[in-house]
């Protein structure tokens, strides 16, 4: 027997076992079905189930689940990334709360010591997963730092290097101070921040003019090497040529025409410092200006400022530069602003931006246009298609990719040199060695940038460089299902580096869902408290509860809104399909194999199999075509609103009569119907199906498979379901019933009070439909009669149903009189809530002042005003004297 509730806590971790322990997850087991794979986006070793990944995961299981049960031989291929930065960090700061520096250790010391960290503590995110229900193949999960995956990386570094593609540049890059290290570009953050604008004025040599500056950095001024102003710009085309004196240094500078100057912005003229800015760069470069480095690695002045300022910290030296202006008299004005300062998405350092500096580059523009063509040529498809433009965007404006990072963690650079400078690049430094000829060969110290093994994650994970079976049978692979915020990271450089060394794209479909929101659609934040667990989400509601809720909200062309209220509706959910379960334990429904859904004959039981089916059609369709909310909504309205609701009520008459014909033949739709929901909700909430499917049999006789590895329904849109219209007639009863129920709300009709119902201008289908169903409709309406008659009788309250006018009698019920002064005292508030809203949403100053949580939650809350104004005036319509 079924427990009276189903208790999430108890059956998870069983489930989740029987599933592991049978080897459903495994690929290999259907050698000659067809394959289908999909690559995890690889979770940092040190991170923790948030709900991002919640979000991702459900849905890559989603997919995954749906495949298996067609018969696919599925490889969902795990693994997780080893983080260099974040990593890292980690280790630091547990050494550090041991007074012990990094710098302490040797670099091989400091290595054993983060695997280390990561065989005692790395990779909790996995059992986090397991929790979440993921069904990927673990025992194939990999690593970036592993030994296979580490030699793909050399590998390709070097035949990267060999074809022209890698080489040794000197270019601004993100600075970390903190870590010491190059930033991507990509993994900087910028965050709004209270700030200055300094005015500074230098003196134009030779005269007595002064040209003004602004800047939010003025320690920066100790490295600039010109003054840009526009050459069409009339206030200064008389100083273009000239020189000024630069303040502090006391170094001469020229005053130069170039069109980064904005006369509309600020004072018209710019301070260039081409080593500390991106824009100012390209500037020197197209002038041919020196690029002075002013700051040390950790962010302090260097020697090439005066020796006043050397050895100062970078905040230190500001204000000791505004100071100085202050002094000589040269300091302006100050102007208090907001702006967007960078930060290491990490750290969260204010980086130094930029930083001039040598690094290794890899030169991706041929590579690129390769991803692009793909796309274009419909090799891979974004879904939705809005992304493909995005992504284009990036690959269309490309830079070279800044590959090293000064860390320890990390694929080393596979580059050595000797003595003299030369350089040697090969896998192995016995490789090294042999090209220089036995010379002693020194490595370079810098690793590379994370994102660049994981660039290889769909055919390293597979095997390559060897030629596996698996990399000739999984690549290219399905789909990837990832955020919209790595399309830069990671999609675009998987699909250059898979089109280059693998000469395919990676994947066929990638699937970009959007951003979580929590329930009042504000983005989530620690400093807002509103960041949602999704490990406390299924402590309290269950894994199948969260699961589902994310996959409703997955819609294609908006963010989603999710938090506890909306958890607990779908853990509502999975009550009402336990009941219905217990319902059919409790009335005998049980599984019968020799049941053939194409023979019911029974009205009720052919109008639920062409439901059924139709749900299976809609809901496959949606689960092929990546739409999961729809698919997770069709099942949810199938199996509340129809089954639940509506079938299981039509049946109890028939459970409960004499006809033992009619009774089994219900049992076993009640059942099979059952059996059907369980496959088509199990890719959603896969606890609970799978329980149900275990303990709902015949005489409590073990199914032949687990439901992971049952077949998913087929063949529904064969069944000759609706030979004799039981569709339309069925839907006719819950029409008709639903009106009825709705006027007896409406109207404040009381519940134990039975009403009369009038059919008028009905046909003689309609008739018929009333005759057949007459019990059935007066006991799901609470009516006293039902009729068929050529006029409303006086006093009713109305409704269309078909060609046919529904009319209740409620004269006897009801006060007329009173029930109509009633709802329009309803309708009148109602009205004045909605004059309400909209004069506070009319008003501009309040809609440019108000935050985007109070306007959504105000227009929400006019919405519902304006919704129930409508039924208002409908109960007021229906009311005749």
């Amino acid at each position: 027997m079924l427990d009276k509730t189903f208790n999430p806590q108890e059956v998870e971790s069983r489930i989740y076992q029987q599933w592991v322990q049978s080897g459903a997850f495994h690929v290999g087991r259907r050698p000659d079905a067809d394959p289908f794979c999909i690559v995890i986006p690889p979770p940092n070793v040190t991170g923790r189930l948030h709900i991002g990944h919640a979000l991702n995961n459900t849905l890559q299981d989603a997919v995954t689940r749906f495949q298996r049960m067609r018969g696919k031989d599925v490889l969902w291929q795990p693994g997780m990334d080893h983080a260099g930065i974040a990593t890292q960090l980690v280790v630091e700061r547990q050494l550090a709360a041991k007074q012990i520096k990094r710098t302490d250790m040797t670099r091989e010391e400091f290595v054993a010591k983060i695997w280390e960290w990561k065989e005692e503590s790395g990779g909790a995110i996995l059992d986090q997963l397991h929790r979440l229900g993921a069904s990927a193949d673990w025992d194939r999960a990999r690593f970036t730092m592993d030994e296979g995956l580490s030699r793909a990386v050399l590998k390709v570094f070097v035949t990267l290097y060999r074809q022209g593609l890698i080489k040794k540049d000197k270019r601004l890059v993100n600075w970390d101070p903190r870590l010491q290290t190059a930033v991507s570009d990509l993994e900087v953050e910028s965050i709004e921040m209270k700030g200055n604008l300094w005015y500074l004025r230098y003196p134009v040599e030779g005269t007595d003019e002064f040209i003004t500056v602004a800047t939010t950095r003025p320690e920066t001024m100790l490295g600039d090497t010109a003054v840009a102003v526009h050459p069409d710009n009339p206030k200064y085309q008389h100083l273009i040529g000239k020189q000024v004196k630069l303040p502090l240094c006391g170094r001469l500078i020229p005053i130069i025409a170039d069109e980064h100057a904005d006369p509309e912005k600020g004072t018209g003229a710019v301070k260039i410092t081409p080593a500390h800015d991106f824009d100012d760069f390209e500037v020197g470069r197209r002038h041919n200006l020196p690029m002075i480095n002013i700051l040390t690695k950790d962010g302090k002045l260097n020697d090439n400022v005066p020796e006043k300022y050397r050895g100062l910290d970078r905040f230190v030296a500001r204000k000791q530069i505004v100071a100085d202006f202050e002094e000589l008299g040269l300091f302006d004005k100050i102007e208090p602003i907001v702006h967007a300062v960078p930060h290491d998405e990490k750290t969260k350092t204010v980086v130094l931006e930029p930083y001039l500096t040598e690094q290794w580059y890899l030169n991706v523009k041929p590579l690129a246009e390769r991803a692009i063509k793909a796309v274009e040529d419909g090799r891979t498809k974004f879904v939705p298609e809005n992304w493909t433009g995005v992504y284009y965007n990036w690959l269309k404006n490309i830079q070279p990719w800044c590959i090293s990072r000064q860390l320890w963690w990390g694929h080393q650079i596979p580059v050595w040199y000797d003595d003299t400078g030369n350089i040697y690049v090969a896998e192995s430094e016995a490789e090294a060695v042999e090209q220089a000829g036995g010379k002693t060969l020194t490595r370079d110290t810098d690793v590379l940038d994370t994102w660049f093994s994981s660039a290889l994650w769909p055919f390293s994970t597979l095997g390559w460089p060897d030629e596996t079976a698996e990399l000739k049978r999984f690549y290219p692979t399905n789909v990837l299902i990832t955020g919209f915020d790595i399309i830069f990271f990671w999609v675009a450089r998987m699909m250059m580096m898979g089109l280059h060394f693998m000469d395919d794209v990676p994947f066929h479909t990638v699937y970009i869902h959007n951003r979580v929101l929590d329930e009042k659609g504000v983005k989530m934040s620690k400093t807002k408290g509103n960041v949602i667990d999704p490990l406390e989400l299924i402590d309290q509601f269950g894994a199948d509860a969260l699961r589902f809720t994310v996959c409703l909200a997955a819609g294609q062309t908006k963010d989603m809104r999710i938090g506890p209220a909306r958890v607990e509706v779908n853990r509502n959910f999975a009550t009402k399909l336990w009941n219905a379960a217990r319902f059919c334990e409790m009335n005998g429904c049980d599984t019968r194999e020799d049941f053939d859904p194409a023979k019911v004959t029974h009205t009720v039981n052919r109008w639920i199999v062409g439901e059924t089916a139709q749900a299976c059609l809609d809901i496959t369709g949606a689960l092929e075509t990546l739409r999961f909310n729809d698919a997770a909504s069709r099942a949810y309205h199938f199996v509340w609103d129809i089954y639940c609701d509506w079938y299981l009520e039509f049946i109890k008459p028939l459970l409960n009569g004499t006809d033992e014909g009619a009774k089994a033949e219900a049992r076993m739709t009640a059942a099979w119907v059952r059996d059907t929901v369980l496959k088509l909700l199990h890719p959603f909430m896969p606890y609970i199906t799978e329980e149900l499917w275990a303990r709902t049999v015949e005489h409590l006789t073990p199914r032949k498979t687990l439901l992971i590895e049952a077949e998913w329904p087929k063949g529904l849109e064969l069944l000759p379901w609706d030979n004799a219209g039981a569709l339309p007639e069925m839907r006719w009863v819950i029409d008709l019933v639903q009106g009825i129920r709705s006027i007896r709300s409406e109207m404040n009709v009381p519940p134990s009070a039975k009403i009369a119902l009038v059919l008028k201008d009905a046909s003689a289908e309609t008739k018929e439909r009333l005759d057949t169903h007459h019990s059935l409709i007066a006991t799901l309406g609470r009516l006293s009669t039902t009729a068929v008659a050529s006029i409303v009788p006086p006093g009713s309250a109305q409704f269309v149903i078909g060609e046919a006018v529904a009319a209740l009698p409620l004269g006897n019920v009801i006060d007329f009189a009173k029930e109509r002064a009633r709802l329009e005292k309803e309708l009148n508030k109602a009205n004045d809530e909605i004059a309400r809203f909209e004069a506070k949403l009319g008003n501009e100053q309040f809609v440019s002042r108000a935050p985007e949580d109070v306007l959504a939650e105000q227009r929400e809350k006019r919405a519902d005003a304006q919704a129930l104004a409508a039924r208002l005036k409908e109960a007021i319509a229906r009311v005749t004297i």
